[in-house]
Order: structure tokens, then C-alpha cells, then sequence
């Protein structure tokens, strides 16, 4: 195992997430420092380093294997080696699976960006009582999210519902034929503190929910900003 960055054990600290959270996270950042089908150690050698339980260590593995980070190899010469990743996009603090024409992925990102402003003070001119329930519960699942990927793809629904409120009929089409591409993706943290990115994520959606649902359309240019920005 690379012996140049902190062990395992000094990472840890008190915190509300699980120590199989935090192990798997630290792992991350080891993980990220290597190329694809390199060994990152046995389960006995994380244990033994970190301190942890064989059963907290086996989670945090889980963890990184749903990632798609961690590739186990049984048998002889096996062991953990970090997975073969395939073409990704980054998408602030997501990055983005892609199984074929990265490219075209790249440029929905950049187009959605360019049309945010467009479809969300469009959407507040048009925005109802009861489009603005729809909105608070697109929200909602944003909140009780179970994984990242979940989280994310709620984010998406949110932006399409949103998208259905604009008036502008080829803005319209354009943004949600952006979002088609995005849902066609793997979306994965990109970096080890996701929790608190997400909280943050949340925050932003929500203030650009309720000035949608206000008709604020000055509020709902600020949030944008805010929103499109890589935080």
C-alpha cells in the first residue's frame, strides 16, 4: 500500500457519519492518487492500519465498490485494486459516468449552464400555487435522498419541472434535451466531503424553489449565479 500520505487511523475522527463512511472516504483519496489497476492492499492490511473492525472495513469496501471506485480480485494475487474507470465528465463537484460520446455530455453541461438563468426566471413569471407545491416536493426528495446518485437524479427532476413551467418553447426543448443526456449518465461524488456539498446543493435549490414560487425574478438571478458556480 503507498506509504506516503496519513494513515488511515489519523483520519478518523468523531463525527455523526459512520466510521465506515469516513474509512471509505480516505480510502477515496488514496484511490484517486492511483491509476486504474493498481493495488490499494488487502482487507487485513486496511484493518490493521486503520484500527478498525474487519466488519467496519468490509462496509467501507462496499462503499467503494458501489462507487465504482474498488475492484475485488479473489484468489492468488488478489486483493483490492482500484477500478477501470470509463470516459467521465465533471459537473461541479459530480462526476459523470459516461458509457459513449463524453463530448456530447460535456457540452449538455455547459449548454444547461448557459440556459439556467433563462428557464428559472421564466418559470417564476409563470409559477402557480400549485406548481409550487410540485416544486417543494421535488425538493423533498432531494432531501431524503438515500445515495448520491439518488440525490442527484432528484436534483435533475427538480430542474425538469422547473423547465416544464417556461414559457420559452425552444429554450424549453433545448434544456430538457440537455437533461436527457445528463440522466444518461453515472453520477459520483467527486471529491471527500460530499455530505457537506450536498447539504450546501440543497440550501441553493431551496432559495431558488421559493423564489420561483415568490415570482421573484431579481432573487431568482442571484440564486443562479450561485447555483452555476463549482463551490
Amino acid at each position: 500500500m503507498p506509504n506516503d500520505t496519513p494513515g488511515l487511523a489519523a483520519g478518523l475522527a468523531t463525527s455523526d457519519r459512520t466510521r465506515a463512511e469516513q474509512l471509505a472516504d480516505l480510502l477515496e483519496e488514496r484511490i484517486r492518487a492511483l491509476g486504474p489497476g493498481a493495488p490499494v492492499g488487502t482487507i487485513e492490511e486496511i484493518r490493521a492500519e486503520s484500527g478498525l473492525a474487519r466488519a467496519t472495513v468490509s462496509e467501507a469496501i462496499r462503499l467503494l465498490r458501489d462507487r465504482g471506485l474498488l475492484a475485488i480480485r479473489p484468489g492468488r494475487g488478489g486483493g483490492l485494486f482500484v477500478a477501470e474507470q470509463g470516459p467521465v465528465v465533471r459537473m461541479r463537484q459530480t462526476l459523470l459516468g459516461v458509457r459513449e460520446n463524453p463530448s456530447t455530455v460535456a457540452d449538455a453541461v455547459e449548454l444547461r449552464n448557459q440556459l439556467e438563468e433563462l428557464i428559472d426566471v421564466g418559470a417564476a413569471r409563470r409559477c402557480g400555487p400549485d406548481d409550487a407545491a410540485e416544486l417543494r416536493a421535488c425538493l423533498a426528495v432531494m432531501e431524503t435522498a438515500s445515495s448520491w446518485e439518488a440525490f442527484v437524479r432528484a436534483n435533475w427532476a427538480l430542474h425538469e419541472r422547473i423547465a416544464q413551467l417556461c414559457p420559452n418553447a425552444m429554450a424549453r426543448a433545448v434544456y430538457l434535451g440537455t437533461l436527457g443526456h445528463l440522466a444518461a449518465t453515472e453520477p459520483q461524488p467527486s471529491g471527500t466531503r460530499a455530505d457537506a456539498y450536498r447539504a450546501r446543493r440543497l440550501t441553493v435549490h431551496s432559495e431558488l424553489v421559493e423564489a420561483i414560487a415568490a415570482g421573484d425574478t431579481r432573487k431568482v438571478r442571484t440564486v443562479v449565479t450561485r447555483h452555476n458556480k463549482a463551490d
